[in-house]
């Protein structure tokens, strides 16, 4: 009786967690045959997922991303798996703005088209600082992927109608951004559920500045997801942290739906701004739809990075 028991309490407890991370995947079947994609941090994770999944429509995809040995592995993988042998990668590290403004004008130089630009690449809950003396979490996260999609935005306009669809999570909620301390470094989880904030309305303020102008913005709540970030921390944590993971965290690949979803699906060209988890729009809290918070935020981003 006590097997038997426990059988069934284990059977019960496996259906409970397969049901939790049952998520939707993109439907849409629409082909990108022309069309370029540039995914940030394309080299593992979620970002290889979506640029697998976009290649395999026919979409030039270039991975930016940090570790040249990496990103070479990861080309070849893609092509090997999506059948697409146009998908190449360039170097980019967006703790460094000096390099950001390099990137973009080699790629600017090299690339006529820009058709889809993916936000990506992000730092997880760590005390650093960037080589601009950012926090490592705001630098990267927000004020990074701000620069770039700023110095690339021309060439999105040029090839529109066009999409920017930038990662965020969920977490936002927790923090609050202060305009007095926007580089906040003190409690790791806290500096990285403001940049996530900042990534919000980032995409907010991006979607009204370019609205009537054919580019369209998206920010998208992937899941937890079951990717190396943890590769960050020590040996223990990484260890817990597996089991956590296997346990309640979704697959790479289904966490890539609601990017794949906002890039190419015709049924959220209407909602530029929207912030979309599991392939359908989320509500966010009140304090995270201020558009006067950011305009704010996009007015400081820009002295910040030496745009203003």
């Amino acid at each position: 009786m006590y097997v038997l028991c426990t059988v069934i309490a284990a059977l019960v407890c496996f259906i409970i967690l397969k049901w939790m991370k049952v998520r939707r995947y993109c439907t849409d079947v629409k082909r990108l045959d022309g069309k370029t994609v540039l995914i940030t941090g394309g080299n593992a994770g979620i970002g290889k997922e979506t640029a697998v999944n976009l290649a395999m429509r026919g979409a030039r995809v270039i991975i930016a991303c940090r570790d040249v040995d990496k990103a070479r592995k990861a080309v070849r993988e893609i092509k090997a798996r999506s059948h697409n042998m146009d998908v190449l990668y360039m170097e980019l590290d967006l703790a460094n703005m000096k390099c950001i403004r390099e990137f973009c004008a080699s790629f600017l130089k090299k690339e006529k088209r820009l058709d889809i630009l993916i936000n990506n690449a992000g730092m997880p809950s760590v005390l650093d600082w960037t080589d601009d003396d950012f926090s490592m979490c705001f630098g990267v996260n927000h004020l990074g992927h701000f620069l770039l999609t700023n110095l690339l935005l021309p060439r999105l306009q040029e090839c529109s109608p066009s999409r920017v669809v930038t990662l965020t999570c969920d977490n936002y909620k927790y923090q609050r951004l202060n305009f007095q301390d926007l580089n906040y470094n003190l409690f790791p989880f806290f500096t990285y559920c403001r940049s996530k904030l900042a990534n919000i309305y980032f995409t907010q303020e991006l979607a009204r500045l370019t609205q009537d102008k054919g580019v369209t913005a998206y920010a998208v709540h992937p899941g937890y997801v079951q990717s190396d970030w943890t590769c960050h921390f020590s040996i223990l944590f990484r260890i817990v942290m597996q089991v956590v993971m296997f346990m309640f965290f979704i697959s790479c690949e289904m966490g890539a739906q609601t990017v794949v979803h906002c890039a190419v699906s015709d049924s959220v060209a209407d909602s530029s701004g929207g912030y979309f988890a599991d392939c359908r729009p989320a509500k966010l809290r009140p304090f995270a739809k201020d558009a006067g918070v950011a305009k704010k935020l996009w007015e400081a981003s820009e002295r910040l990075v030496r745009l203003a």
